[in-house]
Parts: C-alpha cells; structure tokens; sequence
C-alpha cells in the first residue's frame, strides 16, 4: 500500500527555513514551530527502531496539537502538525492511519486558505505528496491530477527549494517519467543550503541520492 512510503517521503514532510511567508509570524510562534522542525528531523532521520519512532512522533504530535491550540490561525503550525500526523500516518500504516491523513489534508487546505505562502508555499507541496502517496477512493482520497496541480504550486512559490522539487521529482518516478523525474532530483541536489536544518537537509539530500541511483538503474535497461 502506497501509505506505507509515508516514512520515507512524508508529506509531508519539509523543513522550510523561516521569515519567507507573508504574515510574519511572532517570535513565539516561529520558536515553537522551529522546536518542532528540529525534533521532526531527528525523529525522521536520525531513528531507526520503529517502536520507538512511534512514540517519539505521538509525543511531537502531541506538542503540535498543543502549539495549534495557543496559535489556532497560524498557517505554520497548520502546516507542521499536518506534516507530523502524515509521518505518524507512515509508521502506523495500514488503513487505521487514514484517519490521520485526512486530519493532515485538512490541516494543509486550512493554511492555503490562511496564506498560500506560509514557508514558501510548504503547504502545496504537503498537500501534493499526500494526493499521490495515499490509495485513491473508495479507499482514500488519492488523485494524481490533484498532486501535480499542487506540487506545481509548490513549485511556483519556490522553485528552488529542495523540497518542492524532491517531491515532484518522486511524483514523476513513481509515474514512470524517470528522465523528467531525473531533472527534478538533480535540481533539488543543488538546492542552497539551509543552515538552521542541517539535519534535514543531510537526510533529504541521502533520499535524493538514492531516488538518482534507482532511476539511472532504470534508465540503463
């Protein structure tokens, strides 16, 4: 099942650096989503033990939920608790996370409704990676037409971000359009550094470097 990728590319999943979207978050917020960015990408990245993954996330998710209550309007938490209850959904998998999956849509369609900008524009790729990783109906809400028009979005908003072009380069592949898919990749390895996500960064960047090794395999069949 296609949600079982979930932990490897979530949805999710983008850690965007800060001061890019147009309402200008407060201090405080920005801090809480900062913390959550941090503990995601180790959470991620740096974990290998599922069980333990799994109550990490639940406690981050947990942290979210809290941040969304104080900051109910900020498209930033929207968008980060969305990312982190698709990662839940990934380790979880199975058909008992979609529950969590369309929490996390409607999180995203709620930021884009708030500010289409917030952190360049993360709220159209999360809502993208979610359109083309889930099952489509009756199963779930799956739609490849709705995941490239978003991920196109995303696109326009940040055209160099690493994350923006990762996912519609993995949209691509997963479609079999591995020369365009291969363009996409390469220009997110070339993305400009983000020093406050380090981590995030080193790990998307492993993520891409093996996506480039499975499409040259394919490639030279």
């Amino acid at each position: 099942m296609k949600l079982t990728r979930f932990i490897l590319l979530c949805a999710v999943a983008l850690s965007l650096p800060f001061g890019a979207n147009a309402g200008m978050p407060n201090d405080d917020v920005m801090n809480g989503v900062a913390q959550l960015q941090t503990e995601w990408a180790r959470i991620k990245y740096q974990m290998t033990d599922e069980e333990a993954q799994l109550t990490a996330i639940h406690q981050l998710e947990t942290k979210g939920e809290n941040l969304l209550i104080r900051y109910p309007d900020s498209p930033e938490v929207m968008i980060w608790q969305g990312i982190i209850l698709s990662t839940d959904a990934g380790i979880v998998r199975g058909i008992s996370a979609l529950g969590k999956v369309r929490d996390a849509r409607e999180l995203f369609e709620n930021a884009i409704a708030v500010d289409p900008s917030a952190l360049d524009g993360s709220a159209y790729t999360s809502l993208g990676s979610l359109y083309y990783q889930v099952p489509p109906w009756p199963l779930a809400f799956g739609s490849n037409t709705k995941a490239e028009e978003f991920l196109k979005k995303a696109l326009a908003l940040n055209p160099d971000g690493i994350d923006p072009n990762f996912f519609y380069g993995d949209f691509l592949r997963q479609n079999d359009h591995f020369k365009e898919a291969k363009t996409y990749f390469e220009k997110a390895l070339k993305a400009p550094d983000r020093p406050t996500r380090v981590s995030a960064d080193i790990g998307r960047r492993a993520e891409i470097a093996q996506a480039l090794t499975e499409i040259d395999q394919k490639l030279a069949k």
